[in-house]
């Protein structure tokens, strides 16, 4: 009579095979997958510092005050691709003592918003689905790509309009987290016209004019997670002023600020998210695959050796 093969040899050889099957495609298939920039976000970061700005109002410089930068990220889930494109709309509030009580983007000191479209893979800007401004440039933004290397990137500055080479300047711990420092600086640039009275930029004889607004950036200082591209924590020192005409001096400030950094608030949540996106990811890319390799080896090692065993018995 033919005796039948018992079943947990072949369980443990069929399992042994596709946890070792598994492993690979963990590492090569799953991780670069789970790479993906998040498209369902809602975000805030803030960032405070002491500065000083022009009050329109009393027509003078206010000086010591508290600069407060709040940036809000809604991703558009609808014109996003959950394979290819991620589309961000962002608001940006620049906001005095006075103008933070009011709590109102259109009464603050400075509002702009912008709509980011990027490749959720690279990082890449994608110029489609309204993107604002046009064309939107760089590589890295609110966020770096994923798996950053030691060396420049391209950063997009919002108040310049263009972006901003920034050098790999070391390691830095942000609340005890490793991450990488990026710095870069913006030299006085012209950035547009507003109106103003002549009395403003020193031309008292003259009722109105079309001054010049310059922007400069004097440190631009960046900390970021090294797999998953995030922000653990930014400063900035933006310069903004007004000329004359054709001036070649600046004639007032209107906005300065010195290391305007993220909030202790901010710096704890960004590093938190960090910490749970590196978490799946190690999970998924090493941790798992290991796991997967080795349970499987010894699976499909321990179902051979009992199968050949049976059929030593048998003959």
């Amino acid at each position: 009579m033919r005796r039948s093969t018992p079943p947990v040899p072949l369980i443990l050889l069929g399992a042994g095979v596709f946890l070792l099957v598994l492993a690979p495609m963990l590492t090569w298939y799953v991780e670069p997958h789970a790479k993906r920039t998040t498209v369902n976000v809602n975000a805030t970061t803030v960032f405070t510092g002491k500065g000083r700005y022009y009050d329109a109002e009393a027509t003078a410089v206010r000086n010591d005050q508290v600069i407060t930068i709040t940036r809000r990220v809604l991703g558009d889930v609808a014109a996003s691709d959950r394979s290819g494109r991620a589309v961000w709309d962002v608001s940006t509030t620049i906001d005095t003592p006075r103008t933070l009580k009011l709590k109102d983007p259109r009464k603050s000191f400075q509002w702009s918003t912008e709509r980011w479209v990027t490749d959720r893979r690279t990082n890449a800007p994608v110029h489609c689905c309204g993107e604002s401004p046009s064309p939107f440039q760089g590589d890295a933004y609110l966020k770096f790509p994923f798996d950053l290397q030691k060396r420049d990137y391209r950063w997009w500055d919002n108040t310049l309009g263009a972006t901003v080479p920034l050098r790999f300047a070391g390691v830095q711990r942000v609340r005890g987290y490793q991450g990488y420092r990026f710095t870069g600086t913006v030299q006085p640039t012209r950035t547009g016209s507003r109106q103003v009275p002549g009395a403003v930029v020193g031309q008292p004889r003259r009722s109105q004019v079309q001054a010049e607004e310059w922007y400069a950036n004097d440190g631009i200082d960046l900390v970021v997670d090294r797999r998953t591209g995030r922000v653990l924590n930014a400063s900035l020192s933006p310069h903004v002023t007004l000329r004359a005409p054709g001036g070649r001096r600046d004639a007032v400030t209107l906005l300065e600020g010195e290391d305007v950094a993220f909030t202790p608030r901010t710096q704890r949540e960004q590093v938190d998210i960090a910490e749970r996106e590196n978490r799946k990811l190690r999970l998924i890319g090493e941790t798992a695959p290991l796991a997967s390799a080795i349970v499987g080896a010894f699976a499909t090692a321990g179902g051979m050796l009992l199968l050949v065993r049976r059929a030593t018995r048998v003959d």
